[in-house]
């Protein structure tokens, strides 16, 4: 058997049927982990393997449960502060018991109904699972390969700055998002596909909602005409048209949108008029 893990998901086999739950092997008290009665799946048998998470209960015994946490081991997430106490924050991540971050962990002290970026860990000292929200010592510096121009990445908005929004990159790396390369409204928590737009000789990595140069425009061109053919091929937007009505409406800058009518025009698809374009 694989070297159980904590804080994630693991695929353990059943082995022990009781009143209150499931008994799987694994650690725990006599070598049986407890899925409690809650989450038994009614088809779940002795001898049938299952997937559960691992993490510690009350009484920091070892438990299983099908429930889907917010996060596990290893993750950043955006999580709502349950309560506090003399100890520090609980934040809710979904299971039964909350999350815990000491004040010691805290950049500022939390506020239960608050949400906030943490990183989930297990603690070295207590070997119990933990919240931290001073998540830069958490982040990596991506070494050279691991990131390239271009690459589409999944950002996780981390933070408001003067210059636009820091953000987490695949769940390990520190990024920013300028404000010149957003077309939408982004709030602190939010996960949005992003790509690689430059990454610095000192290793700090730009990203942007979108592609960047004419593969974006080549890109939104054809969403364009996937556009007009399901809308009776007109559109009231054209090259001249104001740029905020086309950033609500495509979620992208006006440049991006000329582009787009320009490349669709000198391929004979469309017509621009006065009242918009609409294919040919």
């Amino acid at each position: 058997m694989e070297a159980l893990k904590l804080g994630k998901k693991n695929v353990l086999r059943a082995t022990w049927r009781v009143d209150f739950g499931m008994y799987l092997e694994g650690g725990g008290y006599d070598g049986k982990i407890l899925l409690p009665e809650r989450y038994v799946p009614e088809d779940l048998e002795v001898g049938d393997d299952i997937e559960v998470f691992l993490y510690l209960d009350n009484e920091e015994r070892l438990i299983a449960t099908t429930l889907e946490p917010k996060a596990m081991v290893g993750d950043f997430a955006y999580l709502e502060v349950a309560w506090v106490n003399e100890y520090g924050a609980f934040l809710d991540w979904g299971l039964m018991k909350d999350l815990f971050c000491p004040f010691r962990e805290q950049k500022r002290r939390m506020e239960k109904g608050r949400s906030y970026i943490v990183h989930v860990h297990i603690d070295e000292e207590s070997y119990r699972i933990m919240a931290s929200a001073k998540v830069e010592k958490f982040l990596r510096q991506p070494a050279s390969g691991d990131l390239q121009k271009g690459q589409e990445v999944e950002l996780l908005i981390w933070q408001k700055t003067d210059l636009g929004f820091k953000v987490i990159i695949d769940n390990k790396y520190a990024g920013l998002l300028y404000d010149t390369q957003v077309f939408r409204n982004l709030h602190t928590g939010d996960r949005v596909q992003g790509f690689i737009s430059r990454i610095r000789p000192d290793g700090k990595v730009d990203c942007a909602l979108q592609r960047t140069g004419r593969q974006h425009a080549e890109d939104f061109s054809a969403r364009l005409l996937r556009y007009l053919e399901t809308q009776g091929g007109r559109c009231r937007l054209h090259d001249k048209s104001d740029a905020a009505e086309i950033q609500e409406q495509f979620g992208v800058s006006k440049r991006t949108y000329k582009q787009a009518v320009g490349d669709l025009y000198k391929r004979r698809l469309i017509r621009i008029t006065d009242s918009g374009i609409e294919l040919v």
